[in-house]
């Protein structure tokens, strides 16, 4: 599998097709495989050529050991408690990351697709590297703030919870989390779910990286207020039952963002299950059409309040 060396560290990744390129970034502790092989080939077929890659500190890219790691409780009683948290990156270099993949691949910049973490991480892309995106789609991810992104008790000890060791404990934990944070549709199968769990644990899981992702997250400041600068095409797909990233998360970036379209989508949690894909593809393909000169000067409230949408499946 090809490496990138990119902002002192290794990026390992991966291309399917070709044409304009699309960077696809996943959320914590989740390596490139959790993008599935199957939908990367459905995203291909549209026309571009996408690239999925590990985040530092999971997978085959770098792990960054010598930083260390503080307990989790540690970490989540500093952010509540209002005082700073000592992470050893931020999301900003996690951002600097990508804007280096990009370059290595060849590209002066590409669509660019955040999950979650990933769609944080996009964000920072498009606040500090804007040359480098050319349509930014965010996925059941937040702008940060604190107050807006308090999940549920049950979603997040599911996410938090104690690491398997045994191939079968990692892929028993990962379809029990994935049950947790799904919602009452798209769900991922139970099949998918083992199969990308399997897939992680024979690359390598690295519980330590999950836990400096997560301090890079806590220590992050809001960002609502420098995306109301951001001038990208820009997509923001959530789900109405999301129990990890509430959907206040996705309305208030629709809301910040000049030009953003909303799709709230009924019944999905924070899972995007196969039944999804034809959907979101779609949408993707229509805002990498779009064009940054036509979009407002000026972030709208219709977001907020925007229906929410049924998609079949």
């Amino acid at each position: 599998m090809p490496k990138a060396q990119v902002n002192g560290i290794e990026l390992a990744y991966e291309t399917f097709g070709a044409g304009e390129p699309v960077i696809l970034i996943m959320g914590i502790g989740g390596q490139m495989v959790f993008w599935d092989e199957a939908f990367c080939l459905a995203l291909a077929s549209r026309g571009f050529a996408v690239t999925r890659f590990d985040n530092r500190d999971v997978g085959h890219s770098t792990r960054l050991e010598h930083l260390g790691v503080q307990a989790l409780n540690d970490v989540i009683k500093q952010r509540l408690l209002g005082g700073n948290v000592r992470a050893g990156y931020s999301l900003y270099d996690m951002a600097d990351d990508t804007a280096g993949l990009i370059q290595a691949l060849g590209h002066t910049s590409a669509h660019v697709v955040g999950m979650s973490l990933g769609g944080m991480v996009a964000q920072c892309l498009a606040i500090k590297h804007p040359e480098r995106v050319r349509s930014l789609t965010l996925i059941m991810t937040t702008p940060g703030e604190l107050w807006a992104n308090v999940p549920t008790y049950r979603a997040f000890s599911a996410l938090t919870g104690k690491p398997g060791r045994t191939r079968e404990a990692v892929i028993a934990r990962q379809v029990d989390v994935f049950k947790k944070i799904g919602g009452s549709r798209h769900g991922s199968p139970a099949s998918l779910v083992e199969k990308m769990a399997g897939l992680q644990f024979d690359r390598g899981t690295y519980p330590k990286g999950f836990m400096r992702q997560f301090a890079a997250i806590l220590s992050a400041s809001g960002r609502l207020s420098r995306l109301r600068r951001v001038r990208i095409p820009t997509l923001v797909v959530h789900g109405s039952e999301d129990p990890l990233v509430r959907p206040i998360g996705g309305r208030l970036l629709a809301a910040a963002i000049p030009g953003a379209t909303l799709c709230m989508v009924e019944g999905m949690g924070h899972d995007l299950g196969p039944s999804i894909w034809p959907f979101l593809i779609d949408r993707f393909a229509e805002n990498a059409r779009r064009k940054a000169a036509d979009l407002p000067h000026a972030p709208s409230l219709k977001p907020m309040l925007a229906s929410t949408i049924s998609v079949p499946g």
